[in-house]
């Protein structure tokens, strides 16, 4: 098995004088040094094709003992030194000081076809900066994140990715509710890549510390491999960076809004540089259309990141961004004007999404108001996302309107005579409006199904596929892991999974809400 390392993270960057694995605060360090720990009886349970060839291996060599034994932290590549970030964040709105890389081993940085990846083991042991915990993950919450991240890449969404599902053959003590009920797991590792692992809490845990010398190194290296584009540090160079951060960080939340996935812990130490999709905890994709809903358990009470507040979590994510690396620039105002156009940026940006999956391009004076009547009309009953956005495309007029959307509604038959005028009024406004832009229905059909995916990571799929893990099968990992990679295709030999959540998943463990807890 030969990648082509190309260390620079951990060879570019100051690192921590100790190497001894204690737990600690880490002062003047970009990262530790750790080494794995070593597993009981490993087994390779999924592999993505696609990464293995994104970073130049083939399927052999994921059938080798090499593989094996590198991407579950019983091998250490030669030439290479793994290391945990030492990073901080806000965690649900309170800066809660250094967290850094507590579950989390950086092996090394592959580069293949002038791409560069970072390849990380999530669940391979503890590190300095694994505070009370343990370092290890379980199967429940690895299969989740791994399929999800190759998911996301296949939906459009910006995303880091996944490149082996791996069972480490010991046993992990948690509690899945943090009810006093723990329990054996077993425990699992992904190996997780993406171009860089940089947080927003990297720069803060600087800033907090008044480390304006390694915030510097940080940023400069920052712009240096991955905004070269920019332009030699400066402060004009610093400034650009962050709009360029801020622009990347709605683009990932205006797709996370038009597929309906809610991330759940938006935590600053949770948001990437690159504006990835990061850290797949208790995620969940909308059953029913609802702004309120948070699939966390700990955001139960205050529902900090529900669906409906991501952009502005954004935001406050950015504006921490922007106090933590405002002593390279020391002046507010142009800090302040990408901020205010973050605000501009993503009522238009939103507007033209929602029209979009809806089919409607051309610019007419009423379209926010329409668009606005939309969405309050699918919070009036419970009302499937995912179907109703793939199912109209096949409208045709205002008289067979519920005929081709009643799948979607939760509870069609008793739907209130008031709620069905305000439909059959949208309907006719929606015909109407179609009979402004097309001629095609074909064309329309084109255009949004490349907008609205048929097929979604639900939480009960999921969980199914955990189910039947835990019992040594894991078949439905490999089948949902294939249809996630065409979602926006008909693939008819899934259509089982073109349905909403069963009753009995509605409030199931695992498919309405999760914890933190992996």
């Amino acid at each position: 098995m030969k990648l082509k390392i190309k260390d620079k993270f951990n060879q570019e960057l100051p690192t921590d004088p100790i190497l001894e694995n204690s737990r600690r605060q880490v002062a003047k360090a970009c990262f530790s040094y750790v080494t794995p720990k070593q597993t009981a009886k490993p087994e390779v349970l999924h592999v993505s094709p696609e990464m293995l060839k994104n970073l130049g291996l083939s399927k052999t060599d994921a059938k080798s003992d090499d593989f094996l034994k590198v991407f579950t932290g019983n091998k250490v590549l030669e030439n290479t030194t793994p290391y945990a970030m030492c990073y901080g964040g806000h965690q649900f709105g309170n800066w809660a000081g250094q967290l850094g890389d507590g579950r989390a081993i950086n092996l090394c940085e592959v580069e293949h076809k002038n791409k560069n990846w970072a390849l990380q083991l999530k669940g391979a042991g503890e590190t300095p900066y694994s505070r009370t915990a343990d370092g290890l993950a379980v199967l429940r919450s690895s299969i989740r994140e791994y399929l999800c991240s190759e998911a996301m890449f296949h939906l459009g969404v910006p995303t880091t990715r996944a490149l082996s599902l791996v069972l480490s053959g010991d046993e992990v003590m948690r509690d899945v509710m943090y009810d006093g009920n723990p329990a054996y797991e077993k425990g699992a590792i992904v190996c997780r890549t993406a171009e860089s692992f940089l947080r927003f809490g990297n720069y803060q845990i600087f800033a907090s510390r008044q480390d304006d010398e390694n915030l510097k190194k940080l940023v400069d290296y920052t712009i240096k491999h991955h905004f070269s584009h920019l332009g030699a540090p400066s402060k004009d160079t610093y400034i650009a960076f962050f709009k360029e951060v801020s622009k990347r960080t709605l683009q990932m939340i205006i797709e996370w809004q038009r597929v309906g996935f809610v991330h759940g812990v938006m935590n600053t130490d949770n948001m990437s540089i690159l504006g990835l999709t990061i850290d797949y905890g208790p995620y969940g994709w909308l059953e029913g259309y609802d702004y309120g809903w948070t699939p966390n358990t700990t955001d139960r009470q205050h529902k900090r990141y529900r669906y409906g507040n991501q952009p502005n979590i954004g935001l406050w994510n950015l504006l921490q961004l922007a106090n933590a690396i405002y002593p390279l620039i020391e002046e507010a105002e142009p800090l302040e004007a990408i901020l205010n156009q973050y605000k501009t940026d993503f009522e238009s940006q939103n507007l033209q999404m929602m029209k979009a999956k809806i089919g409607l391009y051309e610019e007419v004076d009423n379209d926010e108001d329409f668009i606005k009547n939309l969405e309050e009309n699918l919070q009036l009953v419970e009302t499937d996302m995912t179907i109703f956005f793939r199912n109209l495309s096949d409208f045709k007029d205002e008289e067979t309107g519920f005929q081709v959307l009643k799948d979607a509604f939760y509870d069609f038959d008793n739907m209130p005579d008031e709620v069905k005028k305000e439909w059959e009024f949208w309907f006719l406004n929606y015909e109407v409006r179609l009979q402004q832009e097309y001629t095609s229905p074909t064309e329309r059909k084109q255009k949004m199904n490349t907008v609205n995916p048929k097929y979604v990571l639900r939480n009960y799929m999921a969980q199914l596929a955990i189910d039947d893990a835990n019992k040594g099968n894991y078949k439905l990992i490999d089948e949902l892991f294939q249809m996630l990679k065409k979602p926006y295709n008909e693939q008819p030999e899934y259509e089982k999974w073109f349905e909403k959540r069963p009753e009995w998943a509605r409030h199931k463990v695992g498919c309405s809400m999760l914890s933190c807890s992996s």
